[in-house]
């Protein structure tokens, strides 16, 4: 019997600060909009709905909290259609996080695929970026706004 696997795209980062810190920076949009989205409407809670707005862009996406482990895992479903993400938040050591983000459950398929996993792919080692640059240095490098010439 065929086992067919899932696509999955799968980006990762060692964030030199502490399980908590890292995984607060996910959860508390204060935090976040520093280094991925412009603004949310409210913080991430299991069951809750919330909205994250890219304003450069005009692009906003619904996000549906399904999981939370503190310090360990937040599982969302988001987009259009909906796919799902795992943050997972492993401690290293006492001062050092390895985050593991994976986003599945694909609907499109051939060239569509590559270009929705493409987008992910980018997208997600991108926020990883940023998020090492806020957290270890303290640096906004706006890489969400300049990912992308608007006119």
């Amino acid at each position: 019997m065929e086992n067919k696997k899932e696509p999955c795209v799968e980006t990762q980062m060692l964030i030199r600060k502490t399980a908590s810190e890292v995984f607060s920076a996910f959860i508390d949009p204060a935090v976040t909009t520093n280094f991925w989205f412009t603004k949310s409407t409210g913080k991430l809670e299991v069951g809750k709905s919330v909205n994250w707005q890219w304003e450069m862009y005009g692009a906003s996406a619904d996000v549906l909290v399904k999981e939370i482990i503190p310090n360990q895992k937040i599982i969302v479903e988001w987009g259009e259609p909906t796919t799902i993400i795992d943050f997972n938040f492993e401690a290293v050591d006492e001062n050092s996080t390895y985050v593991v983000i994976k986003n599945y459950g694909f609907q499109e398929t051939g060239d569509d695929l590559i270009a929705v996993i493409k987008d992910s792919t980018g997208g997600f080692t991108t926020v990883l970026d940023g998020l090492k640059a806020y957290l270890e240095h303290g640096l906004k490098l706006n890489l969400i706004g300049d990912k992308f010439l608007t006119k």
